[in-house]
């Protein structure tokens, strides 16, 4: 028996299909500042110089297309599993314009020079105030839809969910605490060393966060609806839920090693990033092994190799991670492309991926269609994608360990060996292989664009009807 009242896929829909936009968008900005540091006569304009279009980058890859996929799946997940349709839809509403703009304010602030110079929280305190009001109303509607579930347990995608969505607002809040100078420009309420502690203790985090704890969620919702069986281990994944979220807060100091902070509290950043290890591969494997007796599905469906490879990258990411922080290791990778390579391969391989998986699974289902226009094109998509992030990755440990060595090599009576542009010159292949890894990656998110819409094309939008309490079993 099914009740009359209907999911609000609307908001879904609408986040869905702009995750895929705003995805092409940030990508291309990203081959763009790709291809300046390759022909750096590109840098035609100040405001379309490398400098102005790399935070650009960071917050349309990001924000926008990770922060629409998050809103995307988490408002069909919290629906589906809480067996109630979403709480205050004119909320919700608000949440997806509001977002839209932030996106279209950063992305004509930045280039313009307007900025704090904080890493992943660039935008001013106007934009700043915007996002809060944002955030509270995403949290008053996921909450309140977890609120007024008709079915006693919450599934611990949701957990994951509502871990990310209260500590981004706490790291938000804090980190960007500023005073106003005038409309464009502000100054942090911290100086010096402590406000580098607050920037990584947010920074960290909001890779802790925002893309993972957000991501994990996806993970948990959508690997077993496609794999079609049930989540390996549930007492794992509440065990991975509070090992997670206990452990990331703590690991922000690795990013500042060898700085002026007191060496005791980069040795705490070290200790609990080691110890992260534990939760984050315990996750993978929880997600990975979802798929005991049903691997022979991986040989014909595309959007679960998708799904499986985002995993294998996060366990892989979050060996690395790890591994980084540990000060010995930190000496040679510190300020190399290295840690690019790093972030790419967590952002690439695990967010853009499980993203691109889930919103696969999504969209014939937003749309009244039993499956995407084109298997054939998501399969090509999958090897474009992972071909270019191996590139990608690939190219930046070498140049890094590389320009590591290189910057640190010296000649018997201590002077330096090379000059740092014999470094530039000797990366300067390796940058040229990472923008092939790029564009290949960005090919495959138009690949996908042209399915979406053909997929759009042929259906409608549909709202599933709620499922009634006795119906949940």
């Amino acid at each position: 028996m099914q009740s009359q009242a209907t999911y609000n896929y609307k908001v879904v829909r609408q986040f869905a299909v702009m995750t895929v936009i705003w995805g092409i968008v940030g990508m291309l900005v990203g081959v763009i500042i790709a291809a300046q540091l390759v022909w750096p006569e590109l840098n035609v304009h100040e405001w379309l110089s490398y400098g102005r279009l790399r935070p650009l980058h960071t917050n349309a890859v990001i924000f926008a297309f990770g922060g629409c996929a998050l809103f995307a799946t988490s408002y069909f997940a919290v629906q589906r599993t809480s067996h109630a349709p979403l709480f205050a839809p004119g909320l919700a509403a608000f949440t997806f314009w509001g977002w839209q703009l932030i996106i279209v304010l950063a992305a004509v602030s930045l280039p313009l020079g307007l900025t704090s110079g904080k890493e992943y929280a660039e935008l001013e305190w106007p934009i700043d105030i915007l996002i809060t009001l944002v955030w509270v109303s995403y949290a008053v509607v996921f909450f309140g839809t977890i609120a007024k579930r008709t079915i006693s347990h919450i599934y611990v995608a949701n957990w994951f969910f509502g871990g990310f969505i209260l500590t981004v607002a706490v790291l938000h809040l804090v980190n960007s605490a500023a005073i106003p100078v005038t409309l464009f420009k502000s100054y942090s309420a911290y100086a010096g060393v402590q406000d580098a502690m607050v920037q990584w203790w947010y920074g960290h985090n909001a890779v802790g966060f925002f893309l993972t704890a957000g991501f994990l969620g996806m993970m948990y919702y959508f690997v077993p609806k496609q794999a079609g069986r049930p989540v390996y281990s549930y007492r794992l994944s509440v065990v991975h839920f509070w090992a997670l979220i206990f452990t990331y807060m703590w690991a922000g100091p690795h990013h500042l090693h060898f700085t002026a902070l007191p060496d005791w509290t980069q040795s705490v950043g070290m200790i609990f990033s080691l110890i992260l290890l534990a939760p984050s591969w315990g996750g993978m494997i929880n997600g990975i092994m979802t798929l005991s007796g049903a691997w022979h599905k991986l040989r014909d469906d595309p959007i679960l190799k998708f799904m499986i490879t985002s995993l294998s990258f996060y366990g892989m990411s979050t060996f690395e991670g790890p591994m980084m922080s540990i000060k010995t290791v930190n000496a040679l990778s510190h300020y190399t492309d290295w840690t690019v390579g790093h972030v790419h391969s967590g952002a690439l391989g695990w967010v853009a991926m499980i993203s691109i998986g889930s919103i696969y699974y999504l969209l014939p289902r937003l749309f009244g269609k039993p499956e995407m226009a084109s298997k054939k094109l998501i399969e090509v998509h999958f090897w474009v994608a992972t071909i270019g992030v191996v590139l990608y990755i690939a190219s930046m440990w070498i140049a890094g360990v590389m320009q590591g060595l290189m910057w640190r090599a010296t000649n018997v009576d201590g002077t330096l060996t090379y000059s740092f542009v014999e470094s530039v010159k000797a990366t300067y292949p390796f940058w040229t292989i990472r923008l092939l890894g790029g564009l290949l990656f960005l090919s495959g998110m138009l690949i996908m664009a042209y399915n979406m819409f053909l997929t759009m094309a042929g259906g409608k939008a549909v709202n599933a009807p709620v499922l009634a309490p006795a119906a949940a079993h």
